[in-house]
């Protein structure tokens, strides 16, 4: 699927957008709560934006902001669920806590997803899969020409590209 910038950020936005929901801890530092007994946080987080209505209406939002309307909003409405599927099996608290995510919120109090065997956020899983999915995007800016910095910067983006095909050589003269 070939997408402009613009559509490839709306994606990337799409794919953290869920984490959003998390901005409940404001509530809690406001209320002079320590960051370690957050009662908003550890209340809405995982519910708010980690459910069908939230991935459907981001997607729809999303995808309408895009110039490939389809394509990106399809792309969003994976995107949205890849992260979901991200905190289902990958995190879970250091005290081993398992998240939830409330799938059918606000539709029904049921519809809730979670496995036992959930590994914590910073287990090795999560490590291994970080830096294979930079090694990937490294690679693809290297072979292709554009990175993820292209979201924000075009020139960032050249300059990136450019030091990268200057030490691992010039891909696009092969």
């Amino acid at each position: 699927m070939d997408l402009e910038t613009r559509d490839r950020g709306l994606i990337a936005f799409a794919s953290i957008s869920p984490d959003l929901d998390g901005i409940v801890v404001i509530g809690d530092l406001v209320q002079g709560r320590s960051l370690d007994s957050c009662y908003f946080y550890a209340t809405y987080h995982h519910v708010l934006c980690h459910n069908l209505l939230f991935a459907v209406v981001a997607a729809l939002v999303l995808g309408s902001l895009a110039r490939r309307k389809l394509p990106a909003g399809s792309a969003c409405l994976l995107a949205i669920h890849i992260h979901y599927l991200a905190d289902l099996v990958g995190s879970a608290g250091p005290d081993g806590s398992i998240w939830e995510i409330h799938y059918l919120y606000p539709f029904t109090d049921g519809g809730m997803l979670s496995v036992t065997w959930q590994w914590a956020l910073n287990a090795w899983p999560n490590i291994a899969l970080t830096v294979g999915l930079i090694t990937v995007a490294l690679y693809k800016a290297w072979k292709h020409g554009i990175s993820p910095i292209g979201i924000f910067s075009v020139s960032g983006d050249q300059a990136f590209v450019a030091a990268l095909r200057q030490r691992f050589g010039d891909e696009s003269r092969s």
